[in-house]
């Protein structure tokens, strides 16, 4: 016999004790008498109608703030109150409850929007209790009885003051809030780790919606048809038809079309316009949740129709999908702040939607971008698949196991094993950098995120010997060396080889210090088989890149831009090695850096190449004019 089942058959055989609330406490209002301007610049914290719905415990740390004059007769929450949720578009959503269960450090108000409720006696039950109770299906299903409305749906204090509570004694309550909270608590963990997997999806999705690329920006409405819903009669409304779109059944990135939130109109006849097709994207236009309420449509979802106060967006010269992707990115809901009505209903105009500007990057990027963001999205929000189902799959389990013992049903004895091992993993840079080269075919990088930079030894050219082990002088790279190389000039003797710094293969040296700033910096990709020793007045550049792609970057005008700032000094122009790590580089994938290679490399050979090529063809025609200038003036 577990724990609980030896309390219920100890302290109440005969059944627990129920109350009607209007029995053992009262209730009160929120903040009166406040407009607009009150909640600007406040001097004491209030409670917002989102922070009641959304935590069954009360946040009691808010960061609102209203302004409060001295002596005014405001009600200030105490620890226990029960606070209820007073209005609400949908019935569902009314009544919903939030308990103050730790001991406020300050003085808290409460939004007007919702209502308090507070027991005579606040020793018969336990916050903790609370916050569970008023949440069980009992509960939920009695206070859902008390809404009444037509567009929005008000709580009726009259009527919960009938509703009826348990209130077991406070050992059961103890013991029932330990179990729940071992629930809740795993919930809260796999949340958390939802919360990053989105925020590390966030990141990416911004990062991607941000890099360096051909973009343009438009309104909305300049390359999208925009359409607000039909004014449907709401007394016309069927049990059967076509499915209507309206407000209420748009949520955050998904629709609620449970059976009772569903409402059908018979036929589409002479409304044909209002059909939704697949891949619209629809926009509530009013509601606390304005500029939050959004979703696409599916095949799944036809036939639907559209109603008034629902903005339908059909795109025309973009991907529906990175069109949507950039509304559910967070730009949307923070200019519909700025542009909503203000008052009890806040609204957006279709004229605000249309005028909302988003970049557009070509469409090849556009498909790479819904590629890796819908393989994202699926990870973190998908039910069926992920955290999303496993968080599911507890709070489903959570809710049978709040609603059996707050039953008080006999049947207590099943085990719950919380306990659950993950691995977590974070962001890495280079992973970051694989992302933006797939979507866009390079990212933006600096050196020192893709290369270690070390300084050159200290050999000098008397260490120079005829046979010995490879090395590179650094007054070689002025006159020898160019991009590459696979063979050197000079070698050093073993003795010195083993003390001076080398560099391995596919490796950069790169000459730090020279005349001019011109000059300072010429390098050359080491692509030899072993290591060569490299003198003073160098950099030997460590990478995991192709080596003659960085070489190439090297002598280009756009890293003499950036090495011109950097160089320093008079008669001797030098760059500090370790502020070559600052250097930005455009960097394509390693596949994408061995076809630029190859077709740089046919470019060098025409323009170099001492056998072949262009230096070729006017070292013959050098040799034709100097044999026939010699031919013809020798008289």
């Amino acid at each position: 016999m577990s724990k609980l089942e030896e309390l219920i058959k100890g302290l109440f055989p005969d059944g627990v004790d129920y109350y009607y609330l209007g029995d053992i406490g009262k209730f009160y209002g929120g903040l009166t008498g406040k407009s607009k301007d009150d909640f600007k610049d406040g001097n004491a914290k209030f409670i917002t109608y989102k922070n009641v719905y959304s935590n069954p415990a009360l946040d009691i740390n808010p960061v609102e703030t209203v302004k409060i004059l001295p002596n005014e007769n405001q009600r200030i929450l105490e620890y226990g109150d029960i606070i209820f949720t007073g209005s609400s578009e949908t019935p569902d959503e009314c009544g919903f409850s939030s308990v103050v269960t730790r001991i406020p450090t300050e003085n808290l108000y409460l939004n007007s929007f919702c209502f308090i409720y507070r027991l005579n006696d606040k020793n018969i039950l336990l916050p903790d209790f609370s916050k569970h109770l008023f949440r069980s299906e009992n509960l939920r299903y009695q206070i859902g009885k008390t809404a009444s409305g037509v567009t929005r749906f008000n709580v009726s204090k009259d009527k919960m003051a009938k509703v009826k509570i348990p209130v077991p004694p406070i050992p059961v309550q103890e013991e029932i809030v330990r179990i729940l909270d071992s629930f809740t608590e795993l919930t809260a963990e796999l949340t958390a780790e939802l919360t990053a997997r989105k925020k590390q999806y966030e990141y990416y999705r911004d990062k991607l919606l941000h890099s360096d690329t051909t973009i343009v920006y438009k309104r909305l409405g300049t390359f999208c048809d925009l359409l607000s819903g039909f004014p449907f009669d709401s007394s016309r409304f069927k049990e059967t038809g076509i499915k209507l779109m309206r407000g209420m059944n748009i949520k955050r990135g998904y629709f609620d079309f449970s059976d009772d939130n569903n409402r059908y109109w018979q036929t589409a006849k002479s409304v044909e316009k209002y059909l939704l097709n697949d891949q619209d994207i629809v926009i509530s236009m009013d509601g606390s949740l304005v500029g939050s309420s959004y979703g696409m449509v599916f095949k799944k979802d036809l036939p639907l129709l559209l109603v008034q106060r629902v903005t339908r967006i059909r795109t025309k010269q973009a991907n529906a999908r990175y069109v949507y992707h950039y509304i559910a990115s967070g730009r949307f809901t923070e200019y519909v702040q700025k542009k909503k009505t203000a008052g009890a209903i806040p609204h957006i105009s279709l004229k605000d939607i249309s005028n909302f500007v988003v970049p557009l990057p070509p469409i090849e990027i556009q498909n790479r971008l819904v590629e890796v963001l819908d393989n994202f999205d699926s990870i973190c929000s998908d039910l069926k698949i992920g955290l999303p189902a496993e968080i599911e799959a507890r709070r489903k389990q959570y809710e049978y196991y709040r609603d059996l013992l707050l039953s008080f049903a006999s049947d207590s004895s099943q085990s719950v094993n919380v306990e659950r091992e993950r691995e977590r993993a974070g962001v890495e840079r280079s992973a970051e950098i694989r992302l933006l080269q797939f979507v866009f075919g390079f990212a933006r990088v600096t050196l020192g995120e893709i290369a270690t930079i070390t300084r050159g030894g200290n050999f000098q050219k008397k260490d120079f010997v005829k046979e010995g082990f490879p090395c590179i002088h650094y007054g070689q790279m002025y006159t020898h060396f160019g991009v590459f190389a696979d063979q050197t000039l000079t070698f050093v003797s073993a003795d010195v080889f083993s003390k001076s710094k080398q560099a391995m293969p596919n490796d950069i040296v790169m000459a730090v210090t020279s005349e001019n700033v011109a000059d300072v910096c010429k390098c050359t990709a080491w692509l030899g088989k072993e290591p060569i020793a490299v003198s003073g007045h160098t950099a030997i550049i460590h990478h995991n890149q192709n080596a003659k792609y960085l070489s190439y970057f090297f002598h280009s005008k756009a890293f003499f831009d950036q090495k011109k700032k950097l160089a320093h000094g008079t008669k001797v122009i030098e760059v500090t090695p370790d502020k070559l790590t600052g250097i930005v580089i455009m960097l394509p994938s390693l596949e994408k850096q061995a076809e630029i290679v190859s077709v740089l490399d046919r470019f060098d050979a025409l323009c170099n190449d001492l056998s072949s090529g262009l230096p070729a063809e006017i070292e013959a025609r050098t040799k034709q004019y100097e044999y026939y200038r010699n031919l013809i003036l020798s008289f």
